[in-house]
């Protein structure tokens, strides 16, 4: 763009000084030239007169046009033709004032249009062929046919050169369109960039807050799971404790309780780092299940069963411990709401999938009537949901009063890596 800018001010400057120096070039070759050429003392105040005119004309062009935009117009078209004729009558005078009838050549698009360019780019080829022909006006036939001969090549040039311009003006043209369109695209880019260099930070603090909130969810979810559990059972036990008068059976209350401490402890710690079930540090998902199981049944003296079916495979970490979890809690609401006396848990692998069922025969619930989590509870079936969408799972409860519950919960079969 820069350079065209400069191309521009350069053409500029010769439109306004360049008559100048063409008419200075034809006077002092003109005045060297008077005695050769054989001009009479008329025709040499004639030249004068004629180029004194010229400079006023110049004058009084460059005087109008200062700071109009170059383009056709009717004054425009006056100082193109006066000109013409100011050059076409020095040429006559003698042949070398040419130079100044030639500057009718350059930039006749910028003061003429249509039918006039045409008419001016032929007057002023006439006043350049007749000065190359000798001088005007023609002496004999052998300086017409020169003339003539000479006009018709000053035509032809007219012709490719005009149509040489009119398609670098296309050219320019759509250049000037394209760059145009480029920087538009350009600043759309641009304005799109920072449009998404702010979305990209407000993801980012999006996805910050969304990763403390989840986080926040999963520690949640793991004290419920783990810790409040574990209390939950302490405070059973130990409610044993205080009601029996049998030391033995005390001892033995105080004991569960001590290991259901422990276990909760090392929960506990667990969650804070993020890592598996202590019940499944040793053991794969089948022996955690069924130790849990086994241990659930001990302590609320709940006949409890557990069997595998499938291929068992080795899971993947994550699945496995959201399995273990789940269980976990269906056999804790179970504890709390069912008073069942038959607890079944099924781990069965079936394919590409896992399926973990708890049933019992409990009193059973109405399910159109189960509470949202609040602050006081009400993570169990929420929490269970929660989990197994987080590996593409998902969880059914089938449950009627009187009727028992059915808790089934479906993962992705995802072997450890």
């Amino acid at each position: 763009m820069a350079d065209v800018a400069g191309v521009d001010q350069r053409w500029a400057a010769y439109h306004r000084w360049g008559p100048y120096g063409m008419l200075a070039a034809g006077t002092v070759l003109s005045a060297a030239t008077a005695a050769l050429v054989g001009m009479s003392t008329v025709e040499r105040y004639t030249a004068v007169a004629l180029v004194a005119a010229a400079v006023v004309l110049q004058l009084g062009w460059g005087w109008w046009s200062r700071g109009r935009p170059p383009a056709p117009s009717a004054p425009g078209a006056c100082y193109y033709f006066v000109r013409w004729a100011l050059g076409f009558a020095l040429s006559w005078c003698n042949p070398f004032f040419a130079f100044y009838g030639a500057a009718g050549y350059v930039g006749a698009e910028r003061l003429l249009r249509g039918r006039a360019l045409k008419l001016g780019l032929l007057a002023t080829a006439v006043t350049v062929a007749g000065s190359q022909a000798t001088g005007m006006p023609p002496r004999g036939i052998l300086h017409w046919t020169l003339f003539g001969g000479l006009l018709c090549v000053h035509i032809v040039m007219i012709t490719v050169f005009g149509r040489l311009a009119a398609r670098e003006e296309e050219r320019s043209r759509i250049q000037t369109g394209t760059i145009a369109e480029l920087e538009r695209t350009n600043a759309a880019l641009q304005q799109a960039l920072d449009e998404n260099a702010a979305l990209h930070a407000q993801l980012l603090v999006q996805a910050r807050e969304a990763g403390v909130a989840d986080e926040r969810r999963r520690l949640a979810a793991e004290i419920h799971d783990t810790i409040a559990q574990g209390l939950t059972g302490i405070i059973a036990q130990l409610q044993v404790v205080v009601n029996t008068p049998d030391a033995g059976l005390a001892r033995q209350h105080v004991a569960r309780a001590t290991d259901l401490a422990r276990h909760s402890l090392g929960e506990a710690r667990r969650s804070v780092h993020n890592l598996a079930p202590v019940a499944l540090a040793q053991d794969g998902l089948p022996e955690a299940l069924e130790k849990t199981a086994s241990q659930w049944g001990e302590r609320t003296g709940v006949h409890t069963r557990f069997t595998v079916t499938g291929t068992v495979e080795q899971l993947h970490d994550e699945v496995a411990a959201t399995l273990l979890r789940i269980a976990q809690e269906a056999l804790s609401n179970t504890a709390r709401h069912a008073h069942a006396t038959r607890v079944g848990v099924t781990l069965s692998f079936m394919g590409d999938e896992v399926t973990l069922d708890i049933r019992d025969d409990g009193r059973g619930f109405d399910r159109s009537a189960v509470r949202e989590r609040t602050s006081t509870g009400g993570f169990g079936l929420p929490g269970m949901r929660a989990r197994a969408e987080r590996v593409a799972g998902s969880l059914t409860v089938e449950s009627e009063p009187g009727l028992g519950t059915a808790v089934s919960a479906r993962v992705p079969l995802v072997r450890h890596d």
